[in-house]
């Protein structure tokens, strides 16, 4: 009696194993990529606070006297916390409130303004707001769907005491 050298129920699970990579490998796909867009998102995330933070640090700590200093310092410190994502705070002289920008495209605003300090009315505070359209102006590429678990816009706010 011949022997089969393959089963008759095995020839007919050939290419199964591949058939089921193709429908799930998207699925996947979809998913690493969602994790690694999220991840990005939250670093950013605390990237704007920190910005936030450091540009109320910078105007709290100003050699200068005049709040046009301050407003100069502030901004800077905020561009130094998020040049590395190529976001810049663009505030005109004598302003309080600028533009968001990333590669030169307006993705938001940010404000430098006096703030009311709470723990001491005698006090004088400033605050830093940097808000970014992250709907509208997203970090990575959208894929149909991830956007669905991502913020539409990103917003922080710090105050320091200054003088």
């Amino acid at each position: 009696m011949p022997h089969p050298t393959t089963s008759p129920r095995r020839r007919r699970d050939t290419g199964s194993a591949a058939v089921e990579f193709a429908l799930m490998a998207p699925l996947l796909l979809l998913l690493v990529f969602g994790i690694v867009a999220y991840g990005y998102m939250l670093s950013f995330r605390q990237a704007l606070s920190q910005g936030a933070t450091e540009g109320a640090r910078a105007a709290a700590v100003s050699a200068y006297p005049t709040q046009s200093q301050k407003v100069t310092d502030a901004v800077s410190g905020v561009n130094d916390a998020l040049g590395g994502y190529g976001v810049q705070c663009a505030i005109a002289t004598n302003a309080t409130t600028g533009t968001l920008r990333r590669d030169g495209v307006a993705v938001g605003s940010c404000t430098v303004s006096p703030a009311t300090c709470v723990n001491n009315a005698l006090a004088s505070c400033m605050s830093v707001q940097i808000t970014y359209d992250y709907q509208n102006h997203p970090l990575v590429p959208e894929v149909p769907g991830v956007g669905l678990v991502l913020p539409n816009s990103l917003s922080y706010t710090a105050v320091a005491q200054v003088g």
